[in-house]
């Protein structure tokens, strides 16, 4: 498994994150930690975790781009049959990443995501205006791809490096959450949720997803579900997909 850790100004969290992460073991084959353009110390934090960890491994993109360009580059560098990405925070906990992608590794599954509202464990009481805008965005996106999602948006996210790899991210930001969730949806891989604990932060200790990301949400689902699949490269993301599956069955 390839775990891909977008990060961008987390010098308090990413350390914890990245050895929560190694602890699960032999699963992980790799972690590709890529910056995107940190102005703190989170850098020199991971450069020095890199020189003592041989699975651990990190670049740098030379400018703050967003969360779907450090993603975009990470797909390009990951080499396991099993992806997921797991942010540089501590709103998601790595514990769980074996019981994310167990549905994958028992055969059920080609992509699963963690959903934050069949909760298991624990979940902090937090935004209700958050809880609402994903909610309304699952809905709209549910209703454009014939799927019963309930947390399109969360950041536990895990694919056969087949259904993953042949797509090229377009989108800017955090828009990657619907580009994704749409254009899987369009091919026939087998998606499944599985519950997981969310432990979210405040403005005040981090959190960076703000209202104009929730309308720019709103935007990418139109364009993904009507437009892209209807371009030659959307087209062409689909059939591979989807002969990849067959010719891994």
């Amino acid at each position: 498994m390839s775990v891909l850790i977008p990060v961008y100004n987390e010098e308090k969290s990413v350390g914890s994150v990245i050895q929560k992460v190694l602890s699960i073991g032999g699963l992980v084959k790799e972690v590709v930690v890529v910056d995107d353009g940190s102005s703190d110390g989170t850098a020199a934090i991971v450069e020095a975790m890199t020189s003592q960890e041989p699975r651990l491994r990190f670049e740098r993109l030379d400018r703050n781009q967003g969360k779907t360009a450090a993603i975009r580059h990470a797909l390009s560098l990951a080499t396991g049959e099993i992806i997921i990405v797991q942010d540089a925070d501590l709103e998601y906990d790595p514990a769980e990443i074996p019981e994310v992608v167990a549905p994958i590794l028992s055969g059920e599954a080609d992509v699963v995501y963690g959903s934050r509202f069949l909760v298991r464990r624990a979940s902090r009481v937090i935004y209700f205006y958050h809880y609402l805008a994903n909610k309304s965005l699952t809905f709209m996106c549910n209703l454009f791809t014939n799927r019963n999602m309930s947390d399109i948006e969360t950041g536990y996210k895990a694919f056969r490096s087949c259904v993953i790899r042949p797509l090229r991210l377009t989108s800017s930001g955090f828009g990657m959450e619907i580009e994704i969730t749409v254009m899987v949806c369009k091919t026939k891989a087998r998606t499944y949720e599985v519950p997981i604990s969310y432990y979210g932060r405040s403005y005040e200790e981090g959190k960076k997803v703000g209202f104009k990301d929730g309308i720019m949400a709103g935007l990418y689902i139109l364009f993904y579900s009507l437009i892209k699949p209807l371009t030659t490269e959307g087209r062409s993301y689909i059939r591979s997909v989807n002969h990849n599956l067959e010719m891994n069955k």
